[in-house]
């Protein structure tokens, strides 16, 4: 039987924004609205780059909570739970559930570096516990943990484990999923400045920072491939490189959180231990924003 399906084309990695030190909800019902106009795909709340590292559990499900609201079915809605306390996992993924999100993103448990063992049980427990989709969510750079194929095997035939998100920036990795796991395990891109090669090597579609930005371009841009206009996308890819390349050339999220500002979408505030860009990066995000057509 076919799994289900999240989305296809573009999802937005959404910035959460702060004004005071606190959750900014309004400027997250202004954000959510921008997307949805836009023609974004789906929405991915309280991950990377919403920061959830920094937010409460409380702040947390009350983004999950709003978001769902918010949207109001236009699109779907996944919720980064993901801990590295699967116990904690499982309570925020059931809550996320019951809120009414249509999918989970679950990143691999961070500093304990988990076995490949571990890993697969510690997926198992929270996909056994819950009730939506679930798409895993392989990003080593944060976490020191690779989930490759040896930890996908036992979990890839589970009935809600669905695809993972794949952020290693490993080509390879990709056309090594897609051989072993075929097209009922759907594989997303991670990484802005690859989205259009993945979506070549099977990829379902893109979860995005530059999105936060560009919805409509970069929903776009994903359209163009799956409607056979791969020369139409890679031109749309090559474009927006420069700003990629800057948008990652400090942590993320600072660098979209401080465009999104400048274009009028939210405050620039963080939370420690991030904080603002270098004064060149925002000279070079000012220079690009001013050169598009926001």
């Amino acid at each position: 039987m076919a799994k289900a399906c999240l989305f296809e084309g573009a999802a937005t990695a959404l910035i959460t924004p702060f004004a005071g030190g606190k959750v900014d909800f309004d400027a997250l019902e202004r954000l959510i609205e921008f997307q949805i106009e836009n023609n974004i795909d789906a929405l991915v709340i309280t991950g990377t780059t919403g920061e959830a590292p920094t937010l409460s559990d409380t702040e947390h499900r009350a983004i999950i909570t709003f978001a769902v609201r918010a949207v109001r079915g236009r699109v779907p809605v996944i919720a980064g739970t993901g801990s590295n306390d699967t116990a904690h996992a499982v309570d925020l993924s059931k809550y996320a559930c019951r809120a009414g999100c249509d999918g989970l993103l679950l990143v691999t448990p961070y500093y304990n570096r988990a076995t490949p063992k571990g890993l697969a049980e510690s997926y198992r427990k929270i996909a056994d516990e819950t009730d939506r989709p679930i798409l895993l969510y392989n990003v080593p750079s944060r976490t020191g943990v690779h989930l490759g194929a040896t930890s996908l095997r036992p979990l890839a035939n589970h009935e809600r484990i669905v695809g993972i998100k794949e952020a290693s920036g490993d080509l390879g990795l990709a056309v090594r999923l897609r051989a072993e796991f075929g097209e009922n395990f759907d594989l997303y891109c991670g990484n802005d400045d690859v989205t259009v090669p993945f979506l070549t090597l099977g990829g379902r579609g893109v979860i995005s920072v530059l999105s936060n930005l560009f919805p409509k371009e970069v929903a776009t841009m994903c359209r163009k491939h799956r409607e056979g206009d791969v020369t139409g996308a890679m031109a749309d890819q090559l474009a927006f490189l420069p700003l990629i390349d800057t948008l990652f050339s400090e942590v993320n999220p600072i660098p979209v959180k401080c465009a999104a500002a400048m274009m009028g979408l939210c405050r620039e505030e963080y939370r420690l231990p991030l904080c603002p860009p270098s004064d060149g990066v925002r000279k070079h995000l000012s220079e690009l924003l001013e050169k598009s057509r926001f």
